[in-house]
């Protein structure tokens, strides 16, 4: 089995797992909130280099909270800056046009919960590249010696990257494990060709 967090978008690694891992993928509604994660932060190229684009959320220094709480926080305009820092980063890619309107109701609709904020995005990305949607627990699982657990990012990553062409790519050179977002716009459906060649 391979043991996902929720994700805001999720990266490269994280839809490596999801298209590798088939029907033996499940994503963790019960686990705990874990501070400066994929859980609410998400990565894309720009003109300057990768910029981390992060989910405002309310009393998120709270040691120990269920993910199932972390309420998000609207006080800062954080939906128009991803927005607008989407559009910026990814207009003039191959694949903007076709997708980029798929997400943008994402960033319009006030989200009481970050959960439901990343099965947004999940359902979204997963709808883009026609597959079925991953299997949920609501309940916390004990991963096994067997188990691929990616919740704990400190346990050290083996994942290797398949190269793509980026934009900036001019002048920037590849980041291999960004957002899906800078893959899908990218690559498009052939993202999919992608992360079946990555290595997790």
């Amino acid at each position: 089995m391979i043991i996902l967090p929720s994700a805001y978008f999720g990266s490269t690694e994280y839809w490596t797992a999801i298209i590798k891992g088939g029907d033996d993928v499940v994503i963790d509604l019960g686990e705990n909130y874990v501070k400066r994660s994929e859980r609410n932060r998400t990565e894309i190229m720009t003109s300057g280099g990768v910029m981390q684009l992060s989910v405002q959320l309310a009393h998120a220094n709270r040691p120990r909270q269920a993910m199932r709480s972390m309420r998000i926080d609207y006080s800062k305009r954080w939906q128009h800056q991803h927005l607008v820092a989407m559009e910026s980063a990814y207009r003039n890619s191959p694949y903007y046009d076709y997708f980029a309107d798929k997400f943008t109701p994402l960033f319009t609709k006030e989200w009481k919960w970050l959960v439901d904020l990343n099965m947004a995005t999940l359902e979204g990305v997963c709808s883009v590249l026609k597959i079925a949607e991953p299997r949920i627990s609501e309940q916390y699982i004990v991963a096994s010696e067997e188990d691929i657990d990616l919740r704990d990012k400190r346990r050290g990553s083996t994942f290797r990257a398949e190269p793509y062409i980026q934009v900036f790519d001019d002048r920037l050179p590849f980041e291999p494990n960004l957002s899906i977002y800078d893959l899908l716009m990218c690559e498009g459906r052939d993202a999919i060709g992608v992360l079946q060649r990555c290595q997790l």
